[in-house]
């Protein structure tokens, strides 16, 4: 048992650890990111959510030699190592060395850490890029302006395309953006998504850069009859109104804002309309908005549309100095129809913006170049913690039986030499049963310290021992003294029988318990992987491949715990069968030469003779 325990130690020490793996082996390189919402990094205590967070890759930070020239061998897996997260690139220039990459992030707590990996170095991977994808179904509308000399595109999965040609430039918050001169506008068609019932809720969002100081102009607005929403600036000042069946009301920030600097606007709109700037609240307005399904105008005042107005509307018209259009840039202009969070919007305006800082964190890169390219190294770097630990637990469960396996091979080996010794000198030395009954040492067994191995001699000595007892006496060997010896043979054989059968039970547990502990393994990793894709809202194959392959290395490794176990166990029962039915045949071979010899009817047994009190005649009968 000693040695048992030995093995289970050290198969506990050898055991596969649940330590952090390599994604996919057909990457090459991968860079960790982390986004900070804690005191270490950029506070933010408001709740968040999914969230689309903007990666700036540059020469600085990212080794654009080792990806692909198009960069379509870019992955982004979760901090789990196992989750691939949706992406697309707005921008990748490996010659200029910059890259403009959004990333869906399933779930951003505040007042934490969330990590995530970047993948490239694959030649043969193909694009991932998925738009439609990261952004989730409340994001009606996302233009990053990268189109020249045709209407912006939406990003997301409505389609929610621009009616008219925008102006794009060069240099604007991220990537290109649309040049706005204060007259021409960016129509938007009304759509689905796009239609505001009333008290509907609404988030509108965009980055600007006022191309004058003290500046006033409409950047976004929406009229159907007395109803209508704008936002704009007011002698530099930042300004959200809304009018409708209640009536007109404007909520606007403190500060103005200077010519020629990139900020964050955003609205949103439930129970009342916030203003936010820079991802701070710049203002208030109790209001709610009202139904509009009419097209939106960016850069001016689009026209009313035409059209009774709601009951009860009052009699003025819509909060409106007359005022133009706004005069400069504008990018990444977003719409959803579900009122985000303050903490959803700080994320934006950090993350968007020219440096993150220490909101999102980039780490060193790391190569991977070693055997573990392979199908097989992905599948085992994909097992989960639990996994490990079924996994671990097979392997000591391994490490046992093969231990008993070759044990009890060995032991079996020495008794079968010892038996045939045994077999060998008894069979010379049946001249005249009686001198096989001398004691210990003294018979024509030779050195019996030579036989300690052999059952055979064991159960010889038991019924010698026996049969002794009544030679001592000068007794018959009767039936009932015969059964008599044949019980303590029989006591001795059974004893031989369990000792030989010793630990045997330990591979039928493995060969019965070891594909059921892999089954249970593979259960729980087929589970995990589709919660976490539950999680994630990733359905691909993707994403559910390398769970499942990585969950049935479990029954695997039960199988092959137990197959060895069921061949060894059958092979050594046959040899420990055998070895049981010669203690048998020689107990029953014993006790009849005996009884044949010294029964009832012949004269009484001689024993107890030493080897110098032994009649001539036996000795030369044992030569």
């Amino acid at each position: 048992m000693d040695a048992l325990r030995r093995t289970a130690v050290l198969a506990l020490l050898v055991a596969p650890a649940a330590a952090l793996g390599w994604w996919n082996g057909e990457w090459s390189e991968r860079k960790l990111f982390r986004i900070d919402t804690s005191g270490t990094g950029v506070v933010i205590g408001e709740p968040i959510g999914a969230a689309p967070v903007l990666v700036r890759l540059h020469v600085g930070n990212f080794k654009f030699e080792a990806a692909k020239e198009d960069g379509s061998d870019l992955r982004f897996v979760a901090g789990d190592d196992r989750t691939p997260l949706k992406h697309h690139a707005e921008k990748f220039d490996a010659l200029l060395g910059e890259a403009l990459i959004w990333v869906a992030l399933p779930d951003l707590k505040p007042g934490g850490q969330t990590d995530f990996w970047l993948y490239y170095g694959n030649p043969k991977a193909a694009s991932a890029g998925d738009s439609k994808g990261t952004y989730d179904p409340s994001t009606v509308l996302v233009y990053h302006f990268g189109e020249r000399g045709q209407p912006p595109r939406d990003s997301t999965q409505w389609g929610n395309h621009a009616a008219t040609v925008a102006d794009v430039v060069d240099g604007a918050a991220i990537g290109q953006g649309l040049r706005l001169d204060g007259k021409s506008t960016l129509s938007i068609p009304v759509g689905p998504a796009l239609n505001w019932k009333a008290g509907a809720h609404a988030t509108w969002s965009a980055w600007i850069r006022p191309a004058e100081a003290m500046a006033t102009g409409v950047i976004f607005s929406r009229r159907e009859g007395a109803g209508a929403f704008r936002i704009g600036l007011a002698d530099g000042k930042a300004y959200v109104e809304v009018a409708g069946v209640e009536g007109a009301g404007r909520a606007s920030a403190a500060e103005a804002l200077a010519a020629g600097e990139w900020h964050h606007l955003a609205v949103a709109a439930g129970d009342a309309v916030a203003l936010y700037l820079d991802g701070a609240p710049a203002g208030r307005l109790a209001a709610r908005l009202p139904p509009l399904n009419s097209a939106s105008q960016v850069g001016g005042e689009g026209a009313a549309t035409p059209g009774p107005s709601p009951p009860g509307a009052p009699s003025k018209e819509p909060l409106a100095e007359a005022t133009r259009g706004f005069r400069g840039d504008l990018d990444e202009l977003r719409i959803a129809n579900v009122e985000r969070p303050a903490g959803y919007i700080r994320v934006s305006a950090i993350a968007e913006g020219s440096d993150p800082g220490r909101f999102l964190v980039a780490g060193a890169e790391e190569s991977h170049h070693s055997w573990g390219g392979g199908t097989l190294a992905v599948i085992i770097r994909s097992v989960t913690a639990d996994g490990w630990v079924v996994i671990a637990l097979l392997g000591v469960m391994a490490a046992i039986s093969w231990m008993v396996m070759v044990e009890k091979g060995s032991t079996l080996r020495a008794v079968r030499r010892a038996n045939a010794r045994f077999m060998d000198r008894f069979r010379k030395a049946l001249g005249d049963p009686a001198t096989l009954l001398a004691t210990r040492g003294a018979g024509p067994l030779g050195d019996e310290d030579e036989l300690e191995d052999s059952p055979l001699y064991r159960l010889y000595r038991a019924g010698a021992e026996e049969v002794r007892r009544y030679t001592a006496q000068g007794q018959p060997l009767t039936p009932e003294r015969a059964a008599a010896v044949r019980s303590s043979m029989e006591a001795v054989l059974a004893q031989e029988a369990d000792d030989l059968a010793d630990r045997m039970v330990l591979l039928t547990i493995a060969i019965s318990g070891g594909p059921f502990l892999g089954l249970l393994g593979t259960v729980i990793g087929v589970m995990i992987t589709f919660a976490s894709i539950a999680a994630a809202g990733d359905v691909n194959v993707t994403a559910i491949a390398p769970g499942i392959a990585a969950a049935l290395v479990a029954t695997v490794a039960g199988l092959a715990v137990a197959i060895p176990s069921l061949f060894g166990y059958n092979w050594l029962l046959t040899r420990i069968k055998s070895v049981n039915r010669a203690l048998q045949a020689f107990t029953d071979e014993f006790v009849a030469r005996c009884a044949a010899a010294r029964g009832s009817d012949g004269p009484p047994l001689r024993g107890g003779h030493s080897a110098r009190e032994a009649p001539a005649s036996s000795a030369a009968a044992m030569g």
